[in-house]
């Protein structure tokens, strides 16, 4: 399977970019026809601190963001994503610190944060930083966790993300459908790829996939 991928760069950054492996994928919400490796863009400095840079430009100076709080491996780029936004001084942040923490996930599958993590979490303007959005579940039950502990949803981030925005709010994204137009995600009931007869390739989640 490896031997299909392709590699996309980002329009305005050549050091950003993604591996593409065209087949029939599974996730917990869809399936997909594309595999979008990230796995460089969350593990190598290089890599993740360029990323970051270019996630920088949408917040550096129209949002008040006090939290970044990471998704599917994203804490690298969160890191840098924070040095980025506070070194602008006297623009978005005014030189004030970010917190860059990570949800914990119970056995029910439902985020929470302990007593020690919940001052970064309640009253704070806060940015969602994904690796993938194909659909924005992930999106909604990062609402709802936010409700329940009193934090303001400033923005959603992520590296790829196939819809534009969720319930509203924007989703601000290095790469689009512009750049992989003909990415396809569908629930399994309504997928194309199903009803064709052709079988899973492989189960995948944040982490990467699992072949079948």
């Amino acid at each position: 399977m490896e031997n299909r991928q392709i590699d996309i760069t980002a329009k305005n950054n050549n050091n950003v970019k993604l591996g593409l492996i065209p087949g029939h994928f599974a996730t917990n919400h869809s399936h997909v026809n594309y595999f979008v490796d990230m796995t460089t863009t969350k593990t190598q400095y290089r890599a993740a601190r360029e990323t970051a840079r270019e996630l920088s430009k949408f917040y550096a100076h129209n949002k008040h963001i006090d939290t970044i709080l990471c998704f599917e491996g994203t804490e690298m780029i969160g890191a840098f994503l924070a040095r980025d936004l506070c070194e602008h001084g006297s623009g978005m942040n005014g030189g004030l610190d970010i917190s860059v923490i990570t949800p914990e996930t119970n056995s029910n599958n439902q985020m929470l944060f302990r007593d020690n993590l919940q001052s970064k979490i309640y009253g704070k303007e806060i940015l969602l930083l994904m690796s993938s959005i194909s659909t924005g579940k992930s999106i909604n039950r990062c609402m709802e966790c936010l409700q329940y502990y009193s934090g303001k949803l400033a923005g959603v981030a992520a590296i790829f993300s196939a819809i534009g925005e969720y319930k509203g709010v924007p989703i601000d994204s290095v790469f689009s459908l512009e750049d992989l137009p003909e990415y396809k995600s569908a629930i399994p009931s309504e997928c194309e790829l199903c009803k064709s007869g052709a079988k899973v390739d492989a189960i995948v989640n944040s982490f990467g996939y699992s072949k079948i």
